[in-house]
């Protein structure tokens, strides 16, 4: 039995992030904008979620810890989950580094700099993933 939840729009976007303060801040956005998020803490968790379960999109940022960065994250879903390739967001404070400036070349993935204002990455998510229902 599917849930009425359950049509195209309301996928959830599954949001990777490790600081609890950035990640409540980008899950109160989201969905005040109207997106279901599920959140994971790690890539290495995300990865798991991404296995087992449908979402309309990704917004990772780009370190984690445990090993599987948001570099990491993209790679394993071309390869898995082809259909959310172009549907990653990726979020950085770090866009200095050379590794993260090369991997958003690789993907092409849109980045949004941290701190950022929630019109701004709202509009980034709704150019990338669609807006919500």
């Amino acid at each position: 039995m599917t849930s009425p939840m359950a049509k195209a729009g309301t996928l959830p976007i599954l949001l990777i992030e490790d600081e609890p303060s950035v990640m409540a801040y980008v899950q109160a956005a989201l969905e005040r904008g109207g997106y279901p998020v599920v959140c994971c803490e790690s890539g290495v968790e995300a990865l798991r979620a991404l296995a087992s379960g449908n979402f309309l999109g990704v917004v990772s940022d780009m370190r984690t810890p445990g090993g599987v960065n948001g570099a990491d994250v993209h790679a394993w879903i071309v390869e898995h989950r082809p259909e959310l390739a172009s549907r990653i967001v990726f979020i950085t404070g770090d866009v200095a580094n050379d590794e993260t400036v090369a991997t958003l070349r690789k993907t092409g993935a849109p980045c949004i700099e941290k701190p950022f204002r929630v019109q701004q990455f709202i509009s980034v998510v709704e150019k990338t993933l669609g807006k919500s229902e």
